[in-house]
């Protein structure tokens, strides 16, 4: 810890503190400084697992896979695990995460029970729920570094069964989908079988899926979606009476989505049979797909492969919006009709009960606030789109987050952002921010959100 406090000192007071660190899961542009980042490298790993009171202490910087790897050994597994290897505690909390259990158990910092902060004035506290710093606490998700940098976070843990059994169900309409995934998701079981884990995938307005998750102790062949297989094809299949079924472990069900980045590898070639076959499994993977989108990125390949076929640029649309449930075939029809990208990801998402008590119970996460007792669904696109002549840069998102905004939702800001302040303002808790801001890091020596979120230096 002594490390990172003189890591922060020697920064020079009049530069941005921004961490030392290569990866990211972020999507939107980090500006580049020339003062010397934040070192963190002493916050990585596991402190310790409590398998009694199924707690977990863990470092900020602690990847949600080496997290795993510590805790399934004795049966647990975190309250909500994001679909990403190299996704971090720190981040998840930070800059919010989403899976298939959060329909039960809501998002990663629910499970937090208390949290150690690195601030913008230089100091490590310790916020818990109703201690002295109970405002950072709940002010800390999504405020993406720019209150501070967490150290340690001890995280609630839940039991977990060696092997999950799927069941893929087919949908022809929208609507029927919806309306089973809001039964589902309060009834927590469908044809008298508990239901653990829910997700769902759509490929087309007339072709979609829920996939039902059950933790089982019951033996017997399991897939392997690592290998030649591919997870998200695997579950369709013409019947919308009788559903498809699956067998994974635990360990590659939590991991299910890695490999192929959900179906993002794809744009590498990574699915087509030959090449599948000549990819190295080690590079399968979602951390070294986000190498080949950095070299994208820092040479604009994809642009000028675009050119020479005579096509024009893109935009890149990758992007996690929350919609309530009632409204998400209204937005997923929408959706598909405006933005040609396809296939999507259905992710039911509900704050965990019982909720805090109290003055913050109605808005318990200021800076991201879903309501209590109401059922989102988190709704993820990642590709791109054609640019059109003569439209703004970032038409399609800008386009996107309006209507999200119409259909009384939130998006993740992890991405591109085109809002102006006072509508940032209204979505992501300005004033309270503000408040938070001014107690945490007085001198401003940590970005501000909209700055950090939105506008582009």
């Amino acid at each position: 810890m002594q490390r990172l406090l003189s890591s922060y000192h020697a920064i020079p007071p009049d530069a941005t503190v921004r961490l030392a660190k290569k990866t990211s899961n972020l999507f939107r542009a980090r500006a580049r400084s020339e003062a010397p980042g934040l070192d963190v490298s002493g916050l990585t790993g596991v402190i310790s697992v409590d398998p009694a009171a199924r707690t977990a202490d863990v470092a900020g910087m602690c990847t949600y896979e080496d997290l795993v790897d510590a805790t399934l050994p004795y049966g647990l597994a975190p309250l909500v695990v994001p679909q990403l290897k190299t996704i971090t505690l720190g981040g998840a909390v930070t800059g919010l995460g989403i899976e298939s259990t959060s329909f039960r158990n809501g998002l990663p910092h629910e499970s937090v029970l208390e949290i150690d902060v690195l601030t913008g004035s230089g100091e490590i506290v310790t916020a818990t729920p109703d201690g002295d710093h109970a405002d950072l606490f709940w002010g800390f998700p999504n405020s993406y570094g720019t209150l501070g940098y967490s150290t340690r976070l001890r995280i609630a843990l839940e039991p977990v069964k060696p092997f999950v059994a799927l069941r893929h169900l087919r949908f022809d309409d929208l609507a029927e989908l919806q309306a089973a995934m809001d039964r589902i998701a309060s009834e927590r079981s469908h044809d008298g079988i508990a239901v653990d884990y829910l997700d769902g995938t759509v490929f087309s307005a007339t072709e979609s899926y829920l996939t039902l998750g059950t933790q089982t102790d019951e033996r017997g062949p399991v897939s392997d979606y690592t290998g030649q297989q591919i997870y998200y094809r695997s579950m369709q299949h013409v019947s919308t009476t009788h559903p498809k079924t699956d067998r994974l472990t635990i360990h590659d069900y939590l991991w299910r989505w890695d490999t192929d980045w959900f179906w993002c590898s794809r744009a590498f070639g990574a699915q087509h049979p030959r090449i599948r076959r000549l990819w190295p499994k080690r590079y399968r993977r979602s951390s070294f797909y986000w190498k080949l989108i950095a070299l994208d990125q820092k040479y604009d390949i994809g642009d000028r492969l675009e050119r020479r076929k005579g096509n024009p640029p893109r935009e890149r649309v990758v992007q996690d919006v929350e919609v309530p449930i009632e409204r998400t075939a209204d937005f997923v029809h929408w959706f598909l009709r405006e933005i040609p990208i396809e296939p999507l990801w259905l992710c039911p998402l509900r704050l965990r009960e019982p909720g805090p008590t109290g003055a913050s119970a109605a808005r318990p996460w200021p800076l991201y606030p879903l309501e209590p007792k109401r059922t989102y669904v988190n709704i993820g696109f990642w590709s791109s789109v054609p640019i059109v002549a003569g439209q703004p840069e970032g038409a399609a998102n800008r386009l996107i987050e309006h209507t999200v905004s119409d259909f009384e939702g939130h998006k993740s800001l992890y991405s591109d952002s085109y809002y102006t302040k006072e509508e940032f303002d209204v979505l992501y808790g300005g004033e309270r921010f503000r408040e938070l801001k001014q107690r945490y890091d007085p001198d401003s020596r940590l970005l501000d959100l909209y700055s950090k979120a939105v506008q582009r230096k």
